[in-house]
């Protein structure tokens, strides 16, 4: 890895098991960029940020939330989707990430968006798929990384809404914004 000082950052920040996580990530990441004609940089910088905060206090979380202004809706729903979007601020502000792209790859990687980038796609897929990852359908999700980003994206995130579903979670509106999208661009759609 190329970014070794920033991923060494991350040991204090979280437990040994969600750092290999990381590193998984960020290596899945690099992996992807290079297939889908993505900056690699980009890509592992995304990669080992992504969980910045994850393990952070859910008061501070919530606080920053408030203080930046982020989508207040988020305050509603489960603490651990506050992760991604107080990390994007800790990436600039901490990490000094500038580039816009990584700051949304970051921001959006549990939820996803409408109007992702291939760089966000490719960190939500990575965090997903990457090789510590075990639950039943893994494997379909990583030969779809390997053949459509677009393909891979939608069944991650539909593996992603259906399990909330059957847990009977409720659903962030932006993942279903990000899957409204995804089938719309797909063309018509079907009548």
């Amino acid at each position: 890895m190329k970014f070794d000082n920033l991923l060494e950052q991350m040991k204090d920040r979280m437990p040994l098991k969600r750092f290999e996580h990381t590193k998984g990530v960020a290596t899945t990441a690099v992996r992807l960029a290079q297939k889908y004609g993505e900056d690699p940089e980009h890509a592992e910088i995304a990669g080992i940020l992504h969980d910045v905060v994850k393990f952070a206090d859910k008061e501070w979380l919530k606080q920053m939330i408030i203080s930046a202004h982020l989508d207040p809706l988020l305050l509603a729903f489960h603490p651990e989707l506050w992760h991604g979007p107080v990390g994007s601020i800790v990436a600039k502000n901490e990490f000094l990430i500038e580039d816009e792209d990584i700051l949304h790859a970051i921001r959006f990687h549990t939820t996803g968006r409408a109007g992702m980038s291939n760089l966000e796609k490719i960190i939500y897929i990575s965090d997903m798929i990457e090789p510590g990852r075990k639950f039943p359908g893994v494997e379909f999700l990583r030969e779809k990384a390997e053949i459509d980003l677009e393909e891979a994206m939608i069944s991650c995130l539909v593996h992603s809404i259906t399990f909330l579903i059957e847990k009977k979670q409720p659903v962030f509106p932006d993942s279903f914004h990000c899957y409204n999208d995804l089938m719309q661009k797909r063309g018509k759609v079907k009548e």
